[in-house]
């Protein structure tokens, strides 16, 4: 070829989808996207490698669990790109986690060329009814039609995900379209007005009970997590007690001497809920898993606070139902409260005593495991992300002694699907770089994506995995040791978790007594990069008191 001979034209040479996708990510606040490439995707992929940053994962369900997480520590949309047909079925079950969550998470998901969709005629990477699919796991799901429509439908579904009630939401995109030519216009991705205030009649027959409850416990869930003023304004004025779902951890500080926490069905507990003459709810659900399968008794007269209308009533009855956004209904509510409400002089005692005694029921139930939560606390800053998989220490502990300030760190599958805390840790980590971040897993649920232990050597997040190896399912075993009284696929082959670490290049360490975790911990936060811990549940030896979940068997009492 000579000089004067002009090079060929690439392929993603032109402005084109990828350069629309990125727009619209820089109008977002967002510098990172998690996927996994493919022919059906390569130019959203280049073109957010190229200016911001793509991170690489090797399974398409942790590409949506690290986005998840990413958005959850900062606040903002999480980006995940997959393929079509198996790439996108491969998220679904991620996007049920952030469906359950409310999280906001744009899931932009390739599609085969426009012209053969819907034809069945077994195009590479063809399903049926992909969109279908993408709807029934997402808040909303919408198809790129042509060039021209993209950017505002782009935008549409941005905004979506980040308007409350947030929720994944979904965009497949056709590959010829993402390579055609595109223009680029300024993208409107503000989330629409919040809902319309309850009625002011309403809100004074709430705020008129409110007023006169003498022990009233409050009740914050997820839907609590933007009204943090306002839930700690209501609590100090009305001297309440503080109940929260996992989901409200860290609405109000858990070192407040009110906060008795994740601890609603802990028997210390049992004393205020059978004693507290009100109930004030703020976006809880008042899920099975913390209500004993909705038989926890709580007090009869109830304010329910909740953005979605049909939750008000739906688990447990309201005696008066406000619908609407937290923040602005509490504010409604505290401008019609006096500066002091007219609670018994006693009842901040009994729930301090409420709180000491569910947390030094806990502790003594598990044993040697305290030590770690301890030695976790005390390593980790208060601002450090602690991502934790459904496994025991998160069950038992992580999800209520490991103390939480704030609930942007308190990342874990709501929904209850193992597997999923390592792709969270990584999307934590990287949305805060400058502290360390904690992965709490189990060898059980860390097997089902053990994949994504390259994505964390590759990406080198300043993150620890402090997993607890039992050698299979521990949950369910001691379920089945328990009721069953057989053992049926809870034992699983383990890997050698110090050479797997070695053949990634991750620094390693092994704790086989409580007296070696701080040490372990210390060393492994001076990495200031990835680094694995491993916990051998076996050398430790058993707890008082084996977890059991919180659900029913029938015959069993």
């Amino acid at each position: 070829m000579s000089d004067q001979t002009p090079a060929p034209r690439r392929a993603l040479d032109v402005v084109n989808g990828g350069d629309l996708l990125v727009a619209l990510m820089e109008a977002l606040g967002v510098d990172t996207a998690f996927g996994v490439v493919s022919v059906h995707n390569m130019p959203l992929v280049d073109a957010i490698s190229e200016r911001l940053r793509f991170v690489p994962v090797r399974h398409e369900a942790a590409a949506v669990n690290a986005a998840d997480a990413y958005g959850r520590v900062r606040g903002t949309v999480g980006i995940a790109l997959t393929s079509t047909g198996t790439g996108a079925g491969n998220a679904a079950g991620s996007l049920i986690e952030a469906l359950a969550t409310g999280s906001r998470v744009l899931h932009v998901t390739g599609q085969i060329e426009s012209r053969y969709l819907g034809q069945g005629r077994g195009f590479i990477h063809e399903t049926k009814d992909q969109a279908g699919m993408l709807a029934a796991v997402s808040k909303a799901a919408y198809t790129v039609e042509d060039v021209a429509g993209a950017p505002e439908l782009l935008a549409r579904a941005a905004r979506e995900a980040a308007t409350a009630p947030y929720g994944p939401v979904s965009v497949e995109w056709p590959i010829d379209l993402q390579y055609q030519r595109h223009e680029i216009p300024a993208l409107d991705v503000a989330p629409r007005p919040e809902a319309a205030l309850p009625s002011a009649s309403a809100l004074d027959e709430a705020a008129a009970l409110i007023a006169a409850a003498e022990r009233p416990l409050l009740w914050v869930g997820g839907g609590a997590l933007d009204a943090r003023d306002e839930v700690l304004e209501l609590l100090t004025r009305t001297r309440a007690g503080l109940l929260t779902s996992n989901s409200g951890r860290g609405v109000v500080g858990e070192g407040h001497g009110a906060c008795i926490g994740n601890f609603a069905m802990n028997p210390a507990v049992a004393p205020v809920r059978e004693r507290a003459d009100l109930l004030v709810s703020i976006g809880t659900h008042f899920r099975s898993n913390e209500t004993g399968d909705y038989a926890l008794e709580l007090p009869a007269a109830h304010v329910q606070i909740d953005l979605d209308p049909a939750a008000i009533g739906r688990v447990y009855a309201a005696s008066a139902g406000l619908a609407g956004d937290a923040a602005a209904v509490l504010r409604a509510l505290l401008d019609r409260l006096p500066e002091r409400t007219a609670t018994d002089g006693t009842w901040l005692t009994e729930i301090a005593a409420a709180r000491r005694g569910a947390r030094q029921g806990l502790r003594a139930s598990i044993g040697w495991q305290a030590e770690i939560c301890d030695a976790v606390r005390s390593a980790f800053p208060r601002t450090a992300v602690l991502a934790r998989d459904v496994t025991i220490p998160s069950s038992m502990w992580g999800n209520r002694l490991l103390a939480v300030e704030d609930p942007s760190v308190n990342v874990f599958p709501r929904g209850g699907g193992i597997g999923q805390g390592l792709a969270m840790g990584i999307g934590g980590a990287l949305a805060r770089p400058d502290v360390p971040s904690l992965i709490l897993a189990g060898d059980g649920g860390f097997a089902v994506h053990l994949g994504e232990l390259g994505t964390l050597a590759q990406e080198n997040p300043w993150a620890v995995v402090l997993l607890f190896n039992d050698g299979g399912y521990g949950v369910l075993r001691n379920t089945q040791d328990g009721f069953v009284g057989r053992r049926s696929g809870v034992d699983l082959a383990t890997p050698d978790f110090g050479l797997l670490s070695q053949a990634y290049g991750l620094p390693y360490w092994k704790v086989k007594s409580v007296d070696e975790i701080e040490g372990a911990l210390a060393a492994a936060l001076s990495v200031r990069g990835a680094v694995f811990v491993e916990v051998d549940v076996d050398a430790l030896g058993p707890i008082p008191k084996p977890f059991t979940p919180p659900v029913s068997i029938p015959g069993v009492d």
